[in-house]
């Protein structure tokens, strides 16, 4: 329990253990976080894991800024239990694709609707009488709208707007997606974002957010998903400036069928990522031609990127080792390349856990993303690199892209060169407009080997208009049009509720750039790991049968690791639910078939790219032959003698 001493009403207060290896490494570990109040005790908890027995070990509490006292009443650290197995959730007509809200179509006036806050409500025409693509695409079918829309007017706030309550309507763990035409009306100029919004007994919760102007109706796509009882919940739709007028039009909230698109992205899947292999198979005696030769054909690496992130510590952990070696093909480092780890203090550098983690990915042939060189969200940035002045901060620029991709040229595949450019613009802000690009020729410049990635997060999910597709696709342009080699484009994959057919019109938004897309930092989230499982399996097999992704980067796989709730592996090494439907999925993308050759002497099947060993046994022989089975359309035949 803690409390502060203060004039201040709260304050955070952190639990923090410094360790110390027997090999000197020193790191330090946030167990647990809470804001503290002068007026009361509060309970600070949290969970840690240790990947090795420490050589030393301190706990302390820290936070508030100078001055203030942090009150301690107890401070007990004990082994953590073992929460209960959750179990799958049994959901009861779920009514999949059938809108909830009452009177969407607006064929009835505004029953149903009520006014949030003081605005105006009126019901006028003029609006889409088709439904947004994300919507089409969910429902399978051409569903008309009346062409009317709700004009709100008078809005003395930004969350005033159309309401409904639904609190009735909504069942736990199920996948709702959100779907709605908004355009601003009168009172305002530009673009202003709106939002359809849920608040969840006084909580705010995001159903989907888009970028709004007065001269086109735009689409609004989103999902959500609650996890426990509400008392009380209601949808509305905010945003713009008050005084400004908003429209809105079709409002649709349905709950999603996810496995509806399973078959069709299989499909998809097999014609993308295989192709037909012909063996044809010599030699041998007139009985093994006439009988037909034993073949066994093993897919031993899978060609597609598949990675995680990992980190120092994790490599002290026996288990952690084993499960990424045998899952993963592809590694980025969590925060040991990123330059407040390399370069904490000006002229203080460590680039021993980089080279430690570069080592282990060449000992086991684990290919390597760069990330990042910088980060353009002001909070990643060392306190050191804020005080400097204009010129002095350049140079640090400087130096810092040329020692780092000096030390380490041609040792990355890839590098995101300047992280989330759609969130954050602390070096843009100091260092001007061109300093974006400057980073990308200079990168390019120092490691021509090197495909350079843009990376940013909540472009896949509807989730926040300063990172739609659009934004993304004009920033894109806008860098290369200044010179900028730009080669990849980074989707981060942070994304919760996931609806597949809202990644997937994403996705082909950014392909018209024809240029690689990766998940370079992919989770999911949910309290329950069945669902967790499901909402894994959604996102890897909308990826995976998309023609423009060519790899999937975990952020993270081990519990303590990746944010909360979005594991695959608990800290004790057991596989979760999660876990296991990502090795199932690994299992099917993966091509191990056998049999007997035809009387042509050929054996035929469709396999995933990647490489192969293949055993022909005859009665009196047997032969291994390797082969690789690439990307192409025609049949790859393989000649093999016994």
């Amino acid at each position: 329990m803690v409390q502060i001493s203060s004039n201040l009403a709260s304050a955070e207060v952190l639990a923090t253990i410094w360790i110390q290896t027997n090999h000197l490494r020193e790191q330090y570990i946030t167990m647990g976080r809470v804001q503290a109040s002068s007026k009361e005790w509060v309970q600070l908890q949290g969970k840690f894991l240790l990947n090795s027995e420490p050589a030393k070990a301190i706990a302390y509490l820290e936070g508030p800024p100078a001055g203030i006292d942090i009150l301690v009443s107890s401070f007990l650290m004990h082994p953590a239990k073992k929460p209960s197995p959750s179990s799958a959730p049994t959901i009861e007509n779920p009514a999949f694709g059938l809108n909830i809200l009452e009177n969407s179509n607006l064929f009835d006036g505004l029953r149903g609707w009520y006014p949030l806050g003081s605005c105006s409500l009126n019901i006028a025409t003029g609006s889409p009488h088709t439904l947004p693509p994300a919507a089409q695409e969910s429902l399978g079918w051409q569903q008309s709208l009346s062409g009317n829309y709700i004009l709100v007017t008078n809005r003395k706030q930004t969350w005033e707007g159309p309401a409904q309550t639904l609190t009735e309507k909504l069942k736990l763990f199920l996948t709702y997606q959100v779907s709605a035409w908004v355009r601003l009306g009168s009172g305002g100029s530009g673009a202003q974002k709106v939002n359809v919004a849920l608040g969840v007994d006084n909580k705010w919760v995001n159903g989907g957010q888009v970028e709004a102007d007065a001269h086109l109706w735009r689409e609004v796509a989103g999902s959500f998903r609650l996890e426990t009882k509400p008392s009380n919940v209601m949808v509305y739709v905010q945003g713009p400036s008050p005084g400004v007028d908003l429209m809105v039009a079709g409002l649709q909230i349905f709950p999603v069928d996810q496995k509806a698109r399973f078959e069709h992205l299989k499909k998809q899947t097999e014609k993308l990522r295989m192709r037909d292999v012909i063996l044809n198979i010599s030699g041998g005696s007139a009985l093994d031609r006439f009988c037909g030769f034993c073949v066994k054909v093993k897919q031993t690496y899978t060609s597609f990127p598949l990675g995680s992130c990992i980190n120092r510590s994790g490599l002290d952990n026996d288990d952690y080792v084993a499960f990424f070696v045998k899952n993963f093909n592809w590694a980025v480092f969590e925060n040991e390349l990123k330059w407040y780890w390399t370069e904490p203090q000006k002229g203080n550098y460590n680039y021993r856990d980089s080279d430690d983690l570069l080592e282990f990915c060449k000992c086991h042939g684990i290919q390597t993303r760069g990330h990042c060189i910088f980060w353009e969200d002001s909070n990643a940035v060392q306190q050191w690199v804020k005080e400097l002045n204009q010129n002095d901060l350049r140079a640090a620029v400087e130096k810092h892209i040329n020692d780092l991709l000096s030390r380490y040229r041609g040792k990355f595949q890839h590098y995101d060169v300047n992280n989330e450019m759609l969130h954050g613009s602390f070096y843009q802000d100091r260092l001007g407009k061109d300093i974006w690009s400057y980073m990308f020729k200079m990168a390019h410049q120092l490691d021509p080997s090197a495909i350079l990635f843009v990376n940013d997060y909540h472009v896949e999910d509807g989730k926040d208009a300063k990172s739609s597709p659009e934004k993304y696709i004009n920033q894109i342009v806008d860098l290369q049009e200044r010179g900028a080699p730009v080669g990849g484009i980074g989707v981060q994959g942070h994304i919760t509720y996931p609806v597949g057919s809202v990644v997937h019109t994403a996705l082909d938004a950014l392909s018209i750039l024809g240029l690689p897309i990766w998940f370079t930092e992919m989770d999911v989230y949910s309290t329950n790991e069945f669902v967790r499982a499901d909402d894994l399996e959604i996102m890897l097999r909308e990826a995976f049968a998309h023609p423009a992704v060519e790899g999937i980067m975990f952020w993270g796989f081990w519990e303590f690791m990746s944010r909360e709730q979005g594991h695959l592996v608990d800290w004790d090494g057991a596989i979760n639910e999660a876990g296991k439907r990502f090795i199932s999925l690994k299992k099917e993308w993966t091509t191990n078939v056998k049999g007997h050759t035809d009387r042509e002497g050929q054996f035929k099947f469709r396999g995933f790219h990647g490489t192969y060993e293949v055993e022909v046994s005859g009665h009196s022989r047997k032969t291994r032959q390797t082969f690789t089975v690439d990307k192409g359309d025609s049949p790859i035949v393989v000649e093999i003698c016994l």
